[in-house]
């Protein structure tokens, strides 16, 4: 699995916006912790290195303070229903460190965050079918790491269609595609690459249905963060250098 070769423990930040889960007793019911506490301990399940910590919306700063972020690797983000709630300060703060070089897992209904569709320069729109559907999640690179031990197709038995066109610039790697019973295909799996930064997208994990405890998402979401993550490269966004004529050759005496 790519990664640091660091012994430091990799400092993990699951970011949910948590309105589903304390207004809504069927998603509160089908996840008691949180979808933020069971994101969390998938990825404690799969990497055993990682100290995880947790924020939501209601958090002041929304728990993304310049402190937690300087001490975060990497940063997943589950949102849906507040996305216009979530401060611009914040999201500008979070876009910087992905500059920088923490690496960002970006799930679900996130496609339409704040955050993501700074970092895509797209709107990011999609097409969508609520109700009940089948998603197969067909592996189209099985050598990229995200991939590894993930079954092809992933069968999640219960999820909403998100379909093409998915607005969003030519992946860097296309990792997974969905397909749907209408016909719909998806690309369900999408890495960028942005200043220093590393981004997974991955789609399944609507609310409704109980994905997140599926285990193969769960190891798809841990591979995304182990990918993503660069424990050693400098927190420093890429900046504008002047070099003077010459500069080479007064290096070399």
């Amino acid at each position: 699995m790519t990664g640091s070769t660091t012994s430091r423990a990799l400092r993990v930040t699951v970011w949910n916006e948590n309105v589903h889960e304390t207004t809504e007793p069927g998603v509160r019911a089908r996840y008691p912790d949180g979808i933020h506490g069971e994101i969390a301990a998938a990825v404690a399940e799969h990497v055993p290195d990682a100290t995880v910590r947790t924020a939501t919306l209601a958090d002041p700063e929304h728990g993304l303070t310049e402190e937690v972020l300087a001490a975060t690797d990497v940063l997943t983000w589950w949102g849906h229903a507040a996305h216009d709630r979530v401060d611009d300060a914040v999201v500008e703060r979070v876009q910087r460190h992905v500059l920088g070089g923490m690496g960002l897992v970006v799930l679900h209904s996130g496609h339409f965050s704040k955050i993501f569709k700074a970092l895509m320069g797209t709107t990011c729109a999609l097409d969508w079918r609520g109700g009940h559907d089948r998603e197969l999640v067909w592996t189209v690179d099985p050598t990229h790491p995200i991939a590894e031990g993930i079954p092809s197709p992933l069968i999640i038995p219960e999820q909403e269609m998100y379909g093409e066109f998915f607005d969003i610039p030519a992946p860097d790697e296309l990792v997974f595609i969905s397909s749907f019973s209408g016909g719909e295909v998806f690309r369900s799996g999408c890495t960028f690459r942005r200043g220093r930064g590393r981004i997974f997208y991955f789609s399944p994990g609507d609310q409704e249905y109980p994905v997140y405890h599926h285990p193969d998402v769960r190891r798809v979401v841990a591979n995304g963060v182990r990918w993503v993550e660069q424990r050693g490269v400098p927190r420093r966004a890429p900046e504008l250098h002047r070099r003077a004529t010459g500069w080479y050759e007064e290096r070399d005496r």
